[in-house]
């Protein structure tokens, strides 16, 4: 009598046998689907000896309270060994609110710096060498005013734009599907990101424009093959825009580049990443005849996932953070961020920010998976995930292109759907027990021990509020009206906005004020459901 045989799904839902051998990839043609590392179609990588030519950016991601604690923080992590540095930014700035906004109090400095003029970017960016470290910025609606502001110091530092590197999110669409962050509707947001393309061609042009992102996506409950598949529909939206305002495929598409997250289930995640990787390189081909090799690489940075960590016993959340870490450099990411193991509870704290960096350079170092590119070609089993996860992101974009595109796909509210639906199946899972969280429904303690939590001080909020004030009393206000002005005139018009919001910025226009001129000329976005 046969042994029965539970039956095993990724996280995708996609059915795993419990053994793979070459029938599984009869037909499978190793030239089309894999090439070589450094080749079309890129699923084993974008360079030819990827790691031992170029290791991944350590990048780990940081900021709180005010530019002052960040800065602190920033350092810290650069004198251990840090190669990059990942902004976070507090939810007024995200918003487009002065920390003295009625709307901000409570939220200064909670989940990211404050950042409310050129002053907050002075401090923040104070004795760092910005013509040498790069620098991502996970911003999205008030994305153009913190870029403006990060050049505008870099030039007080006698540092050109074209030695600048970096990457802000400027990723707008995921926030209408996964996140929230938005001001303005999807098609005046829209018109602001292909300004910032345009803008950063000319006077930024190592910048990277947008990182598309998966990770928020991811976070509000998608499956892997939900992620890369909206997240690549999105890409599709922002190079149609940009073709749309008279911007030449091979002059923007070098400096897109992706955010993707990484969960436990570690084949999947690699499996995901080389997927992704040769499906945007065939969009970029046979969709958008790019030229350009440049154009048609799927380049991108890797944070662990956030929603995955757990408070209960958070030590083993290091276990989770090493594989999914692991995962993404055997797919090929270009730069990591390893999540603190505290960070289901708040802040990371400085001793779990340095195990997770310690993580990076353990993998980096000791591990030998950066030894050889691509080191899983090959394996059956690999490689038929590989293909079915891109089967089954086929399927989601051939639905979206049906509807319009993702922006009308959003308006629709049929992304949001969707991820709804998985994040409540997977609850569903973990709550019966069919999937196994360790230490939260299975493994658990009698007794937990409480952890460290990162603390906020309060007086943090009362500064910030004190500098945006003083601020204001400081400068020059015609200037700064004047300045004004010009940024609403743009808007109504169709020169592009970047360098009216450049000088208002300059004059000490707060990130607020410009928001707030948008806003008026713009409309705020209300979604309909």
């Amino acid at each position: 009598m046969a042994m029965a045989i539970d039956a095993r799904r990724t996280d995708s839902g996609i059915e795993i046998k419990p053994v793979y051998n070459r029938a599984d990839l009869d037909g499978w043609d190793a030239g089309k689907q894999l090439g070589e590392p450094g080749e079309f179609p890129f699923t084993r990588g974008i360079y030819p000896t990827m790691y031992r030519g170029r290791p991944w950016t350590i990048r780990q991601y940081s900021g709180f309270g005010t530019a002052e604690a960040t800065n602190e923080r920033w350092r810290l992590l650069l004198a251990a060994g840090g190669t990059g540095l990942s902004c976070a930014f507090d939810l007024p700035t995200q918003m487009g609110f002065d920390s003295d906004h009625p709307r901000a109090e409570g939220e200064v400095g909670k989940v990211g710096v404050a950042i409310d003029s050129i002053d907050d970017m002075r401090i923040l960016l104070g004795g760092l060498p910005l013509d040498e470290v790069t620098t991502s910025m996970t911003i999205n609606a008030t994305a153009s005013i913190l870029l403006l502001l990060y050049q505008l110091v870099a030039e007080e530092q006698g540092v050109h734009g074209a030695k600048l590197g970096g990457t802000i999110q400027n990723d707008i669409l995921k926030e209408y599907v996964a996140r929230g962050t938005y001001i303005y509707p999807p098609r005046q947001s829209m018109r602001l990101i292909t300004d910032i393309f345009s803008y950063c061609r000319e006077n930024l042009p190592s910048w990277n424009t947008i990182s598309i992102s998966g990770y928020h996506i991811r976070e509000a409950g998608s499956t892997a093959v939900q992620e890369i598949a909206f997240t690549i529909a999105n890409g599709i939206a922002y190079v149609e825009a940009a073709v749309k305002a008279g911007l030449p495929v091979d002059e923007f598409a070098p400096r897109l580049s992706f955010f993707w997250n990484a969960h436990n289930n570690f084949f999947e995640e690699v499996a995901k990443f080389r997927a992704a990787r040769r499906m945007w390189a065939r969009i970029m081909t046979e969709r958008f005849d790019a030229q350009d090799e440049k154009s048609k690489l799927l380049r991108f940075h890797t944070q662990t996932g956030g929603s995955t960590l757990t408070a209960q016993q958070p030590e083993n959340n290091i276990a989770r953070v090493t594989l999914q870490s692991l995962a993404a450099v055997l797919g090929g990411t270009q730069s990591l961020h390893a999540n603190g193991f505290d960070e289901a509870l708040g802040l990371p704290t400085a001793k779990a920010a340095t195990v997770a960096l310690r993580t990076q350079q353990i993998v980096a170092h000791e591990s030998g998976a950066t030894d050889p590119a691509d080191p899983l070609a090959g394996s059956y089993f690999v490689e038929s995930l590989t293909d079915a996860i891109e089967a089954d992101a086929w399927t989601y974009l051939e639905k979206i292109d049906g509807m319009g595109g993702a922006v009308a796909a959003i308006e629709a509210g049929y992304m949001q759907e969707e991820i709804e639906q998985a994040a409540y199946t997977f609850a569903k899972e973990v709550d019966s027990g069919e999937k196994v969280i360790v230490g939260v429904n299975k493994f658990g303690d009698d007794q937990p021990e409480p952890g460290d939590v990162f603390p906020i001080d309060p007086a943090l909020e009362r500064h910030q509020v004190d500098r945006v004030r003083r601020t204001r009393a400081e400068r020059d206000p015609a200037a700064v009206e004047a300045a004004l002005a010009d940024v609403g005139t743009a808007a109504r018009g169709s020169d592009n906005l970047l360098p009216p919001i450049k000088e208002a910025l300059r004059r000490r226009s707060t990130l607020g004020e410009v928001s707030d001129v948008l806003r008026t000329e713009f409309g705020v976005y209300r979604p309909s459901r």
